[in-house]
């Protein structure tokens, strides 16, 4: 059986915590907040309102990498949040076929509105990034080529139905 890591990604807002919820229970697959892997200072940059530099993501991404090859090499497929806004920031999650264990690293772009994601950003509580953060992450989101294993799915409906979608098209059934 192939192990797969599906990273749900997108800006914050987006409901990538909500979704991934809902696809790892359904999928029976251990899942990882990706935020809870920040260090303190990107945190306290982001709480601030500044917006985090390719360097400050670097370390972070590569500590979400050995999380996710830790996984592949217990034989268990799993879920990640993580913004990966950017290829060069995917390019990182997937590896280079690094390693002798070998994983799927799929993506599920979770997009929506300026308007509807500000929204959500604004009611939302005990998160730390700020709404004033969310042009930047808009800036620099790159969205999934052709060539990126990965679909992208509007955010414009309730969550289990956002799951159906991502899911079907993705391909994925429960007991996957």
């Amino acid at each position: 059986m192939a192990v797969t890591c599906l990273v749900v990604m997108g800006v914050s807002g987006a409901g990538k915590s909500t979704i991934a919820r809902v696809v790892a229970d359904r999928l029976d697959w251990p899942m990882a907040e990706g935020d809870d892997f920040h260090p303190e200072k990107n945190v306290a940059k982001m709480r601030a309102g500044v917006p985090l530099t390719d360097a400050d993501r670097g370390p972070w991404l590569r500590t979400l990498r050995e999380w996710i090859v830790a996984r592949a090499e217990a034989g268990e497929s799993s879920v990640m949040t993580c913004s990966a806004l950017k290829e060069s920031y995917r390019d990182i999650l997937r590896g280079s076929g690094e390693g002798p264990v070998k994983v799927r690293v799929r993506f599920l772009h979770l997009r929506g509105s300026h308007e509807e994601i500000g929204e959500r950003m604004v009611t939302r509580t005990g998160h730390f990034m700020p709404t004033t953060l969310l042009e930047s992450q808009l800036a620099d989101l790159e969205p999934l080529t052709r060539e990126e294993d990965g679909v992208t799915v509007d955010v414009d409906a309730e969550p289990e139905e956002v799951t159906d979608t991502a899911m079907e098209r993705l391909g994925l059934e429960a007991g996957d």
